[in-house]
């Protein structure tokens, strides 16, 4: 594998790893984080926030077909800063606002006037609500396999 393809698949896989975490963050501390960066931020929209729906697919256990569990709405959103960098997001929802500050923070992150550092806050509050939410879940988990029939 040539160096510069390695190059792209760290970009690439940094990159898919922000747009998670700007698709996860509230429309507040995006806001607070773009305001931070004391840039002041000009862009238009190519393509501005839109509202549709994508497929959502699921799987019966390990290697189970795959099927069609419904709909999902996701809003959809491409900004270009001045500089002609394009920032894109989708996150879950209905969320334009969202929507077109992800994209603003994915074009800032991709010219380097924003550090992927400032993402670690935000990634980590994101792994906290997880782990409540995996506690609260495993607190109703039943093992069927210990239950006792019952025969006499």
């Amino acid at each position: 594998m040539s160096t510069e393809k390695i190059k792209n698949e760290k970009n690439n896989n940094a990159r898919q790893a922000w747009m998670a975490t700007l698709a996860r963050t509230s429309t507040d501390t995006l806001q607070n984080l773009i305001d931070d960066t004391g840039v002041e931020v000009n862009y238009t929209m190519p393509r501005p926030p839109e509202i549709g729906l994508c497929m959502v697919r699921g799987k019966m256990g390990g290697n189970g077909q795959r099927f069609n569990l419904g709909e999902m709405t996701v809003t959809r959103c491409v900004v270009q800063l001045e500089d002609n960098t394009a920032g894109i997001s989708y996150v879950l929802g209905r969320d334009r606002r969202h929507a077109e500050l992800a994209a603003v923070a994915d074009a800032l992150l991709i010219n380097g006037s924003m550090n992927e550092s400032v993402l670690s806050p935000m990634n980590e509050s994101i792994q906290k609500k997880r782990q409540v939410r995996a506690e609260a879940v495993a607190s109703t988990k039943v093992d069927f396999f210990t239950l006792v029939r019952g025969e006499n």
